[in-house]
């Protein structure tokens, strides 16, 4: 696809086939490309029986330059049709002679010749010889003379298959692959854990044809991978065959490696076992795209457990960071809210508190500030599932506390609810609720979170959309109590995972927008069985994702269609694409170098390529880039690891909520007309009943320079702050502080450095200036004397 052209692929999508991309005659094209003089004199025999070009092959420095720079001096394409056909480390030669081919063979192999086939026919003998030992053929007596093989132009287009993700040249594989003495990742099994691979009856294309065509390793792969794919488990007859997409993606980039794949749909903990099989079963490198709803937000899970266990016994593992991210019309990142600590409003909705049997009076308070709110708007699209995943701070095994969570329509009207028993039942902290919109507008629902026993302590509601549906939530930043954005979890964000985030094919300096944002918090250690975990001394911080890879790129039959003038294309976007281009890049390394998954890890973090400018928290270290990593590999180099922190509070408690309410608590009843059934007007209550509900506005009065110098490290400023209200208060704050009560007349020092001061007014009757009156200045130190 052109670039710059607008792309709308979905992460995920629907299954397809893609077309085929057509095959050009390369010998024609050489031809027409290639000096007559070089072309000439390639056609001459050299001395010895060598071809020019295996004679100039054979040269020292020739031999030793890399792939793509030997296919340059030799007036060759380095790969694919008219290149150098060869055999790992070696080429394929045609050795004629003029009689006795079949009794040289033993000759042939003393020059350290591997026999390929022998045609008495054609008294032609091919082999497979080291650059360095292509002299030695021509010692060997009756050689009339040795010709290079060249490529051959077939239905499969070697090395990777027909259709080819562009991720192989935007994370470098395809360069990597050419500098490395065993180019393709041969020796390295990668495993892999998606749906299924091929079980999807209605797939244009299926694992048979994939072989076929080159595109997956096979008994009838032409470009000689054909070593089939090891289904250790193929269980998910449901599936849509996402993992063979993903060992397609695998195979693009290291087409030598050996793939096996186990189903992760079977359930969490056979989930974990079938991470620990792939590795008993040979695995160097192992991969999934799947996300369980009920993986424990602040611990490590069963599966996160496993992952541990493999990394521990050698193996490199990468996970995608999952397609979590929401952005509002703002800009904001609103893929999930948590408070640090549970604010009981003391109260519920109408519509939960009449609930029987629920005790619905210790409902959530969303709003940080001053007010109350019971509920959380959230606006969804037309035809779209909300899905709600509620969990909060405690121990898989050690649960106390039982929450109950309930979705309200705008009128306060019950539409959803789920009401787990937490501690007889689950001991899991989480309650996982969804709902449909089937109205053909955007609607807005409001979510209610009841503590039906227990002392909650830190709530987080993720919502788990794949990047699409949720538009608007009605706390959209993070303050000094909530944060607001964080998605990734589970496994996705273990400490000893890979969690990859996207980067489109065609657009290296930027994050795909529903790729899940860090960090990762744990409070507790791992979850080791049925016995609750303690409490960790400090919570760790886990900086995810850890690393960025393509996504959107084309694959023989899932994804996307899309189509252009060059045809039919099928895009496999997401992070669930990102994530096998990283492994493969993992198992190129693997072959260069013997090494641990931390070598692996550091050296990946030290060849990475910044993305764009929103930071460690969506792209992690950068874009992969295979030759860098490679080269850091082997050098032992070690890469600096990103570093993702919780977002900043963007606003003071009482500037969080939107302007207002995004729901009502509950449906009004419409007042009865006596003797009728019309509704009768309801007259105005008088002023003395109504309260005062008006805020005040706020103004500064008094305020220093736009610069103030000083020859200090700091410079007095003197503020005065107005309302148009008698008898208010002020808060302050001062740069990214907290708002804190201050006097009208404000005087102290700032440091040298920009500052920002904001200030609010707030009137006896609790209402304050949700438009705080803002003042930016600078404070510049001159030279003294």
């Amino acid at each position: 696809m052109p670039k710059g052209k607008t792309r709308r692929y979905r992460a995920g999508g629907l299954v397809a086939r893609g077309a085929r991309t057509p095959v050009v005659v390369a010998a024609a094209l050489l031809a027409a490309a290639s000096p007559a003089s070089t072309l000439a004199s390639d056609q001459r025999p050299a001395s010895g029986g060598l071809s020019p070009r295996l004679a100039k092959l054979a040269k020292p420095s020739v031999r030793s330059a890399p792939r793509a720079e030997q296919a340059r001096k030799l007036s060759l394409a380095s790969t694919g049709p008219g290149s150098l056909l060869r055999d790992g480390n070696r080429v394929l030669v045609e050795v004629r002679f003029d009689q006795g081919a079949a009794a040289s063979v033993d000759e042939l192999r003393s020059a350290g010749a591997k026999i390929v086939n022998v045609s008495p026919r054609y008294q032609v003998v091919t082999v497979a010889a080291k650059p360095s030992e292509l002299p030695q053929l021509s010692d060997v007596p009756r050689v009339a003379g040795a010709i290079e093989v060249l490529t051959p132009v077939a239905a499969a287009t070697c090395p990777s298959g027909e259709i080819v993700s562009e991720g192989d040249q935007q994370l470098r594989a395809a360069e990597a692959r050419l500098a490395l003495p065993e180019p393709d990742g041969s020796g390295v099994e990668v495993g892999i854990l998606s749906d299924s691979f091929d079980q999807d009856e209605f797939a244009p294309a299926n694992e048979e044809e994939d072989v076929k065509t080159a595109d997956l390793p096979g008994t009838a792969n032409e470009c000689g991978h054909t070593t089939p794919v090891d289904l250790l488990d193929d269980s998910e007859a449901k599936g849509e065959d996402e993992g063979r997409a993903m060992g397609q993606i695998v195979h693009d980039l290291a087409p030598g490696a050996s793939l096996s794949f186990a189903s992760a749909f079977t359930g969490l903990i056979a989930f974990a076992e079938n991470i620990e099989d792939l590795r008993d079963a040979g695995a160097n490198v192992i991969v999934d795209d799947v996300s369980y709803p009920n993986e424990p937000f602040f611990q490590e899970g069963p599966v996160s457990v496993a992952v541990s266990d493999v990394v521990g016994s050698g193996v490199s593992y990468f996970s995608s960071a999952a397609n979590n991210n929401l952005f509002d019309a703002e800009g904001n990142e609103i893929g999930s809210w948590e408070t640090e600590a549970y604010r009981d409003s003391g109260g519920c909705p109408p519509a939960v508190k009449a609930l029987s049997g629920f005790e619905g009076t210790h409902c959530l308070d969303f709003n940080p500030g001053t007010q109350t709110d019971k509920t959380l708007g959230i606006k969804v699209k037309p035809g779209v599932t909300l899905s709600v995943d509620l969990q909060w701070a405690e121990p898989w095994g050690g649960v106390e506390t039982d929450l109950d969570a309930f979705l309200l329509d705008d009128e306060g009207r019950l539409v959803s609810t789920v009401a787990t028993d937490n501690i007889e039942g689950s001991q899991r902290p989480v309650e996982f609720l969804q709902w449909e919109n089937k109205s053909g507008s955007q609607r807005t629902v409001q979510l209610v979170v009841n503590r039906f026993t227990g002392n909650a302590p830190q709530v987080k509601v993720a919502f788990l959309q794949n990047g699409f549906g949720v538009t608007g939530i009605e706390y959209p930043r993070s303050t000094e109590t909530d944060v607001v954005g964080p998605t990734i979890f589970g496994h996705n964000g273990a400490a000893d995972a890979i969690s990859v985030a996207a980067v489109p094919f065609d657009e290296s300096s930027q994050i795909e927008s529903y790729s899940s944002r860090g960090p990762v918090t744990r409070y507790f250690g791992p979850v080791l069985g049925s016995e609750a975990a303690e409490p960790l001394t400090e919570p760790e911080i886990l900086a995810k994702p850890d690393i960025a890879a393509t996504d959107c790129g084309v694959n023989t039959f899932f994804g996307t269609p899309v189509f252009d003038e060059t045809g039919l294309d099928w895009r496999f976007c997401g992070t669930s694409a990102s994530a096998p281009h990283a492994a493969a890049v993992a198992a190129l390394m693997t072959e260069a170098k013997a090494a641990t998954p931390a070598e692996i890890r550091s050296a990946i973090f030290a060849g990475a390529v910044p993305v764009g400018e929103l930071g460690p928290c969506a792209a992690g270290a950068g874009m992969i880039d295979a030759v860098e990593a490679v080269q850091a590999l082997l050098a032992s180099e070690a890469g600096v690891a990103p570093d993702c922190s919780p977002p900043a509070p963007e606003v003071g408690p009482d500037e969080a909520r939107a302007s207002g309410d995004w729901g009502a608590e509950a449906p009004p009843p419409p007042p009865v007309a006596p003797g009728g059934n019309t509704p009768a007007p309801q007259p105005p209550l008088p002023p003395e009943e109504q309260g005062d509900r008006e805020a005040p506005s706020t103004s500064i009065k008094k305020r220093p320079a736009k610069a103030i110098r000083t020859g200090r490290a700091s410079a007095q400023a003197v503020f005065v702050f107005g309302s148009d209200e008698q008898g208010v208060t002020f808060q302050c704050r001062v740069d990214r502080g907290r708002f804190r009560p201050c006097p009208t007349r404000l005087v102290r020092r700032f440091a040298v450095g920009p500052h920002v001061l904001r200030v609010k007014a707030r009137d006896a009757a609790g209402n304050t200036d949700p438009t705080p009156a803002v003042y930016r200045f600078q404070v510049k130190r001159i030279a003294s004397g």
